[in-house]
Protein backbone atom coordinates (compact mmCIF):
# COMPACT_ATOMS: atom_id res chain seq x y z
CA UNK A 1 0.00 0.00 0.00
CA UNK A 2 1.58 3.32 -1.12
CA UNK A 3 1.89 6.07 2.01
CA UNK A 4 2.87 9.30 2.63
CA UNK A 5 6.45 8.36 2.51
CA UNK A 6 6.66 7.08 -1.19
CA UNK A 7 4.97 10.64 -3.10
CA UNK A 8 6.93 13.81 -3.18
CA UNK A 9 5.77 15.91 -0.28
CA UNK A 10 4.20 19.49 -2.61
CA UNK A 11 2.34 17.15 -4.37
CA UNK A 12 1.05 15.71 -1.33
CA UNK A 13 0.41 18.86 0.58
CA UNK A 14 -1.38 20.73 -2.59
CA UNK A 15 -3.69 17.87 -3.02
CA UNK A 16 -4.16 17.79 0.99
CA UNK A 17 -4.84 21.49 0.89
CA UNK A 18 -7.39 21.41 -1.79
CA UNK A 19 -9.46 18.31 -0.11
CA UNK A 20 -8.68 20.75 3.58
CA UNK A 21 -10.47 23.84 1.67
CA UNK A 22 -14.02 22.07 0.91
CA UNK A 23 -14.02 20.91 4.55
CA UNK A 24 -16.58 23.29 6.63
CA UNK A 25 -14.45 22.61 10.09
CA UNK A 26 -11.68 24.40 8.40
CA UNK A 27 -11.84 27.56 7.38
CA UNK A 28 -9.41 30.76 8.54
CA UNK A 29 -9.40 32.89 11.29
CA UNK A 30 -9.79 36.80 10.39
CA UNK A 31 -6.28 37.12 11.26
CA UNK A 32 -4.70 35.40 9.00
CA UNK A 33 -4.55 38.58 6.18
CA UNK A 34 -2.32 39.92 8.20
CA UNK A 35 -0.50 38.09 10.95
CA UNK A 36 3.46 36.96 10.60
CA UNK A 37 4.01 32.91 10.78
CA UNK A 38 6.77 34.01 13.66
CA UNK A 39 9.47 36.36 14.52
CA UNK A 40 11.60 34.86 11.92
CA UNK A 41 9.72 36.40 9.10
CA UNK A 42 9.76 39.76 8.27
CA UNK A 43 6.14 39.90 6.49
CA UNK A 44 2.79 38.17 6.52
CA UNK A 45 2.72 34.99 3.50
CA UNK A 46 1.95 36.24 0.44
CA UNK A 47 -0.33 33.18 -0.67
CA UNK A 48 -3.69 34.48 0.78
CA UNK A 49 -4.19 30.67 1.19
CA UNK A 50 -1.69 30.11 3.55
CA UNK A 51 -4.02 28.79 5.86
CA UNK A 52 -4.94 25.49 4.15
CA UNK A 53 -1.38 24.71 2.79
CA UNK A 54 -0.58 25.30 6.72
CA UNK A 55 -3.36 22.60 7.89
CA UNK A 56 -1.89 20.30 5.08
CA UNK A 57 1.87 20.28 5.80
CA UNK A 58 0.50 20.02 9.70
CA UNK A 59 -1.07 16.99 9.19
CA UNK A 60 1.66 15.52 7.21
CA UNK A 61 4.12 16.28 9.74
CA UNK A 62 2.35 15.24 12.37
CA UNK A 63 1.31 11.69 10.52
CA UNK A 64 5.26 11.33 9.54
CA UNK A 65 6.34 12.57 13.80
CA UNK A 66 3.47 11.75 15.58
CA UNK A 67 2.99 12.02 18.57
CA UNK A 68 4.18 15.54 18.45
CA UNK A 69 3.70 18.50 20.45
CA UNK A 70 2.83 22.09 19.74
CA UNK A 71 6.59 23.11 20.95
CA UNK A 72 8.37 20.44 18.32
CA UNK A 73 5.84 21.48 15.72
CA UNK A 74 7.00 25.11 16.16
CA UNK A 75 10.29 24.59 16.42
CA UNK A 76 9.60 22.92 12.92
CA UNK A 77 7.84 25.92 11.54
CA UNK A 78 10.47 28.29 12.65
CA UNK A 79 13.72 29.71 11.32
CA UNK A 80 16.58 32.04 11.43
CA UNK A 81 16.23 35.50 12.27
CA UNK A 82 19.33 38.47 12.58
CA UNK A 83 20.20 39.70 15.74
CA UNK A 84 22.37 42.57 15.39
CA UNK A 85 25.88 41.60 14.14
CA UNK A 86 25.55 38.20 15.56
CA UNK A 87 25.32 34.98 14.09
CA UNK A 88 21.67 34.28 12.82
CA UNK A 89 19.45 32.67 16.48
CA UNK A 90 16.50 29.83 15.76
CA UNK A 91 13.42 31.20 16.46
CA UNK A 92 9.89 28.95 16.76
CA UNK A 93 6.99 29.79 14.46
CA UNK A 94 4.10 31.55 15.70
CA UNK A 95 2.40 29.54 18.42
CA UNK A 96 -1.15 30.68 17.65
CA UNK A 97 -1.32 29.43 14.10
CA UNK A 98 -0.27 26.12 14.66
CA UNK A 99 -2.38 26.10 17.65
CA UNK A 100 -5.63 27.13 16.20
CA UNK A 101 -4.88 24.66 12.85
CA UNK A 102 -4.30 21.58 14.91
CA UNK A 103 -7.47 22.46 16.69
CA UNK A 104 -9.43 22.59 13.61
CA UNK A 105 -8.01 19.33 12.39
CA UNK A 106 -8.95 17.77 15.55
CA UNK A 107 -12.63 19.11 15.08
CA UNK A 108 -12.58 17.41 11.32
CA UNK A 109 -11.58 13.86 13.17
CA UNK A 110 -8.08 14.11 11.36
CA UNK A 111 -6.11 14.49 14.43
CA UNK A 112 -6.80 13.39 18.10
CA UNK A 113 -4.24 14.33 21.45
CA UNK A 114 -2.76 12.01 23.57
CA UNK A 115 -2.64 13.70 27.33
CA UNK A 116 1.34 14.09 27.96
CA UNK A 117 2.44 12.81 24.66
CA UNK A 118 1.54 15.28 22.31
CA UNK A 119 -0.78 15.11 18.79
CA UNK A 120 -1.05 11.62 16.51
CA UNK A 121 -2.95 11.21 13.17
CA UNK A 122 -6.40 9.14 13.86
CA UNK A 123 -7.62 6.31 11.68
CA UNK A 124 -9.75 8.68 8.98
CA UNK A 125 -6.67 10.87 8.86
CA UNK A 126 -4.70 7.94 8.45
CA UNK A 127 -6.79 6.78 5.50
CA UNK A 128 -7.22 10.00 4.00
CA UNK A 129 -3.35 10.24 3.60
CA UNK A 130 -2.86 6.60 2.35
CA UNK A 131 -5.95 7.51 -0.04
CA UNK A 132 -4.54 10.45 -1.65
CA UNK A 133 -0.95 9.47 -1.65
CA UNK A 134 -2.23 5.99 -3.54
CA UNK A 135 -3.76 8.30 -5.94
CA UNK A 136 -0.67 10.51 -6.14
CA UNK A 137 1.36 7.39 -7.34
CA UNK A 138 -0.96 5.82 -9.87
CA UNK A 139 -0.61 9.12 -11.67
CA UNK A 140 3.33 9.65 -11.51
CA UNK A 141 3.62 5.58 -12.16
CA UNK A 142 1.09 6.33 -15.68
CA UNK A 143 3.21 9.57 -16.35
CA UNK A 144 6.45 7.30 -15.92
CA UNK A 145 5.99 4.06 -16.03
CA UNK A 146 10.09 3.54 -15.53
CA UNK A 147 9.56 4.53 -11.98
CA UNK A 148 7.59 1.60 -10.96
CA UNK A 149 10.39 -0.93 -10.52
CA UNK A 150 12.53 1.65 -7.69
CA UNK A 151 9.20 1.21 -5.25
CA UNK A 152 9.65 -1.51 -2.57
Amino acid sequence: MTTVYDVPSDILIERLSDHLRKLPQISPPSWTLFVKTGAHTERPPQNKDWWYTRCASLLRKVYIKGPIGLTDLRSTYGGGTQVGSAAVHHKAAGGSAVRKALMQLEATGLVSKKHGQGRFVSSKGRSLLDRISTEIFKELIKANPSLERYIR
